[in-house]
């Protein structure tokens, strides 16, 4: 079969059979994340059907699924709203830093990884998904409650924090001494300052450079601009990923949701690829061996999660029903520990099928204990855990009318 066919068909076999698995996902209530990884394995190496024709497109597809994630994720909030979440919510972003990274670190230490595999690991560990959580918010109906602000805080405060931790990572991936990777640091602190100041004094500029009135050249702008912007940043070895998220904060108002109701069906697409491909580049026949592993961390962090949620929302001053709802929210992982286990396989070749049987333990679990965490705990607090808990919705909570909650849709 000519190769161009065998390209064309087993593309079009890979989007129909996404299509389908989306469809029995969204019939079921769940991320396709995992059925897209499940898909992956089936058909990559050492798979059931390898597909090979077609994998270097699929490659370059799942580069362009990172940079859509980011993009869209950028375009989701302002320069101000990233500054007020800073202010507000910082301390619960350190705890959940020291809850939840520290655990992937001491995993693979354990394990015998070495510190650069443990600092991707904890990465994988630390960050929860935007795209799942905003899914599951959706699907409760939790759009407007009290903790949903709070809930976002923290994952906008991760959302920042990968413009520095991917630098990092990607510093020490590369072998970068300490002076490179400090230098590194540097310019992508500086580079995510400058565009802060920019997208602060200078957003409306930037936005009416950018706008038009014709969607096809909104599209062909915005996405040629983020892609040399990520390419620029990949060459700086600051990440494409945190440029792409940078461009997405430059952009606000109209020209922000414009770009972004015409990205969001590629960046589903292509983040579909994304989720595919790893599956693709990871062996079935090693996750056996890490599923317990897997198991453990998952867990372990899984309750440290909740941990976090519930200390957020005690500071934004919630009551008790709304700290187990936003702590049993913020379970699920996702694309970004994909990513980061994606950059990471070099150094530790264990580390993609671990990450593949975390998410996937994760990505089922995080919608469960969002439903299910708040009338479990209510339960097994008995009086005083349900007399706290039937006012968590009416109670006020200080500070939390100034965080984003429109931008929840998108990251669906």
């Amino acid at each position: 079969m000519h190769n161009t066919t065998a390209v064309l068909i087993e593309l079009g076999a890979i989007i129909l059979a996404l299509g389908l698995l989306g469809r029995i996902a969204g019939r079921v209530g769940f991320s396709p994340i995992p059925l897209y990884l499940l898909a992956g394995l089936a058909f990559g190496h050492g798979g059931i059907l390898p597909l090979q024709a077609s994998e270097e497109f699929t490659a370059t597809g799942a580069e362009i699924g990172v940079i859509l994630l980011l993009l869209l994720l950028g375009l989701e909030y302002s320069a101000s709203e990233l500054v007020t979440n800073l202010k507000t919510q910082y301390p619960s972003g350190a705890v959940d830093f020291v809850l939840n990274a520290v655990p992937g670190a001491v995993a693979a230490l354990i394990l015998g990884w070495g510190p650069v595999a443990a600092v991707a690991l904890a990465g994988v560990t630390w960050i929860s998904s935007s795209g799942v959580i905003a899914k599951v918010l959706g699907d409760l109906g939790r759009l407007g409650n009290r903790e949903t602000p709070v809930i976002l805080g923290v994952l906008v405060i991760e959302d920042l924090a990968m413009a520095v931790y991917l630098p990092i990572l990607t510093a020490l991936l590369a072998g970068v001494s300490l002076a490179g990777g400090a230098v590194t640091l540097l310019i992508s602190l500086g580079t995510v300052g400058a565009v802060l100041y920019l997208a602060l004094r200078h957003g409306r500029l930037i936005s009416r450079a950018v706008s038009s009135d014709s969607a096809e050249t909104l599209l062909l702008v915005v996405l040629g601009l983020t892609l040399v912007v990520a390419g620029l940043a990949q060459e700086l070895q600051v990440s494409a990923a945190v440029g792409a998220f940078l461009v997405g904060i430059a952009l606000s108002g109209e020209v922000a949701e414009g770009a972004s109701s015409l990205l969001t069906p590629l960046r589903d697409l292509f983040a579909a690829v994304f989720f595919v491909f790893f599956g693709l580049s990871t062996n079935p026949a090693d996750i056996p061996p890490v599923l317990v592993p897997a198991l453990i961390l998952a867990v372990v962090t899984a309750l440290t999660k909740v941990a976090t949620g519930w200390y957020a929302a005690h500071r934004a001053g919630l009551r008790g029903s709304g700290r187990w709802r936003a702590g049993g929210t913020l379970v699920a992982r996702g694309e970004f520990s994909i990513v980061i286990a994606g950059l990471a396989v070099g150094v530790e070749p264990r580390l993609g099928p671990l990450a593949t049987a975390y998410v996937l333990i994760l990505v089922v679990l995080g919608p469960l204990t969002a439903r299910f965490t708040e009338p479990v705990a209510r339960r097994l607090t008995r009086g005083p855990g349900k007399a706290a808990g039937a006012g968590g919705d009416a109670a006020t909570a200080p500070g939390t009318t100034t965080e984003p909650t429109g931008s929840t849709h998108a990251n669906a």
